[in-house]
């Protein structure tokens, strides 16, 4: 059975394909539907957040994502966990990084220390770096994706970022940001 398309990914799919290939000539079409995916992920507010804490809290600063990605000095509790976290991170990172970068540097009642634009960078690439050396048994055949996301990390800033711009241009994008942290 083919798995079900989210309402917007065909939406998502030219946006990010018309700036990614025909802007960037960044010419990878399972980069570009990741990212297309990664869109639709993040129009549900829970998902950008969906890290928990021990007491079931979302986990909003940068640096707890990290050090709960740890299987062994933070709580992941599996290197399967701990891809999963690093995943989620890369993916949160790309998207702030990309569709939402006023929110680095907002003075809005924020209780933590929002990250920087170099540190969100680093963590992106480091995260889907990590999940790129899951490469054996059933993450075979992703991991080179992620080893590209990692590799071409600004390149899809850059490209979501004109993706923002062209939905903002047409009344498209009216999002609050979201709060880091």
């Amino acid at each position: 059975m083919a798995e079900s398309l989210h309402p917007l990914e065909r939406f998502f799919e030219q946006a990010v394909r018309s700036n990614y290939e025909g802007k960037l000539g960044l010419n990878d079409p399972s980069l570009t539907s990741y990212v297309a995916r990664l869109l639709c992920e993040f129009t549900e507010a829970g998902n950008l957040y969906k890290m928990r804490d021990d007491k079931g809290q979302p986990v909003e600063e940068l640096e707890e994502m990290i050090s709960a990605s740890d299987p062994v000095n933070g709580t992941a509790p599996s290197f399967d966990a701990e891809r999963a976290l690093r995943k989620h991170i890369g993916d949160y990172a790309l998207f702030i990084a990309g569709m939402f970068p006023e929110a680095l540097n907002s003075d809005r009642h924020i209780r933590h220390r929002a990250p920087s634009f170099p540190e969100l960078i680093h963590a992106g690439k480091e995260s889907y770096f990590i999940v790129s050396q899951f490469n054996l048994f059933e993450y075979e055949k992703e991991a080179p994706l992620f080893a590209r996301l990692s590799d071409r990390f600004e390149q899809c800033i850059l490209g979501l970022t004109m993706v923002r711009e062209d939905l903002g241009g047409r009344g498209m994008l009216r999002l609050p940001s979201p709060r880091l942290n």
